[in-house]
């Protein structure tokens, strides 16, 4: 007789789950409200099907294993954070294309000044006309040579060749001539307006050659009949009268140039009486400046150039 195994056999047939009671389904809903706050903001919510149904017992390790597998949220980023981040490299790159723009207007202030002053003074060295405007053009062509040379000449010695020396000397010899245009306008201009102040009557001028007119008056009419003492008298205040003329016209001179004058005292002031330079020095520096800084406007785009190529990299280095 065969042994029974009926005991043996699983039955393939489940028994259908218990329907979850009112307490069992209130703490089903906490569990999944509780699961959802410690879940990060983007992860899927979890799908009713995948709770359990059966039992509150069966619902502890899900709640547990979620919490325990559930990532920690990440610290939030304010935009005022990534607004200052992203917007200093832009505010540093400004400010430093900022220099070459204002060099570059500086260069071009003083090349166009320069053109001028060398076209005005090569064409008035002409005879005629003709003459006056190839001087003219020899002028600014010259000046134009000086103007570039100087950036030219630089790339050729960064690219190590040899004609860059001869741009520095072409640009020595144009720059020789813009200076001798530049110190013959100067001086020209200068002397015309310092002759017209000095000449100039001032009520001071004026009063002193009149009362020299009344002197001279009085010693003819006290001098017709012949050389006496009230003739003598009246010669002295004619010298008097005369001294005080010469130092009235001296003061106008004196103030024919001003900033001469201020400069020479405010030099002694600084230097605790010192120095004292005279007029003829501060002339000098004076006119030495103004025949040269016309003619830095090719130094000033050299500089430029070389100021916007280091500050090109940073510029891709911000934008990575």
């Amino acid at each position: 007789m065969a042994p029974d195994n009926s005991a043996a056999v699983i039955s393939l047939r489940q028994a259908a789950p218990k329907a979850m009671t009112a307490a069992q389904r209130a703490k089903a809903y906490r569990d999944r409200k509780r699961t959802a706050k410690l879940a990060p903001a983007d992860a899927e919510p979890p799908r009713p099907t995948d709770l359990p149904e059966s039992s509150g017992a069966s619902t502890r390790p899900l709640a547990a294993v979620t919490a325990h597998v559930t990532p920690r949220k990440p610290l939030p980023v304010t935009p005022a954070r990534v607004t200052s981040a992203t917007q200093e490299p832009h505010v540093t790159l400004s400010r430093r294309q900022l220099v070459p723009v204002l060099l570059n207007a500086a260069a071009c202030c003083l090349a166009v000044v320069g053109l001028t002053i060398n076209g005005w003074f090569a064409r008035s060295l002409g005879a005629s006309d003709v003459a006056g405007w190839l001087f003219l053009a020899l002028g600014i062509a010259a000046d134009l040579i000086a103007l570039v040379m100087p950036s030219c000449a630089a790339g050729l010695w960064h690219a190590r060749r040899l004609s860059s020396l001869v741009g520095w000397v072409l640009w020595l010899v144009t720059f020789v001539f813009a200076v001798t245009a530049g110190l013959g306008f100067a001086s020209t201009n200068i002397s015309d307006v310092t002759l017209a102040r000095s000449s100039r009557v001032t009520p001071a001028v004026t009063a002193a050659q009149a009362s020299l007119s009344d002197a001279v008056s009085a010693r003819d009419r006290e001098c017709r009949g012949g050389v006496g003492k009230f003739c003598r008298d009246r010669e002295a205040v004619v010298l008097d009268r005369r001294r005080v003329l010469d130092a009235a016209m001296a003061a106008v001179e004196q103030m024919g140039d001003p900033q001469a004058d201020a400069a020479i005292r405010l030099t002694a002031w600084v230097s605790f009486g010192a120095l004292r330079p005279s007029s003829e020095d501060f002339a000098m520096v004076r006119l030495i400046l103004l025949v040269l800084l016309p003619q830095m406007g090719g130094l000033l785009i050299m500089i430029g150039r070389q100021s916007a190529r280091s500050a090109s990299p940073a510029k891709g280095t911000a934008q990575v």
